[in-house]
């Protein structure tokens, strides 16, 4: 019976890591890259607006937060390409 158990564990295993394409996981990739570039540059122009005060700092602030909207909306995006490229197999 264990050995049973093992097999089927394993075999669950093998199948949930199948789940995922090469190309789902280079398109996600692409995108959580992406996203991930975003985020930096927002954090970069967060830490920019510290040293800022008065309209230049609230600019800084309002840019960063455009940025991390723009990561958003990249994940997501990422997230509907990977779900696309999944319906196609």
């Amino acid at each position: 019976m264990k050995t049973f158990v093992k097999i089927l564990g394993l075999a669950s295993l093998v199948a949930l890591a199948a789940c995922d394409s090469a190309k789902e996981n280079q398109v996600e990739n692409a995108y959580e890259n992406k996203a991930d570039a975003l985020d930096n540059q927002a954090d970069n122009m967060e830490a920019m607006a510290d040293n800022l005060s008065g309209s230049a700092e609230n600019a800084a602030e309002n840019a960063a937060d455009v940025l991390e909207n723009k990561a958003e909306a990249t994940r997501e995006a990422g997230d509907k390409a990977e779900d696309a490229v999944e319906k196609q197999q």
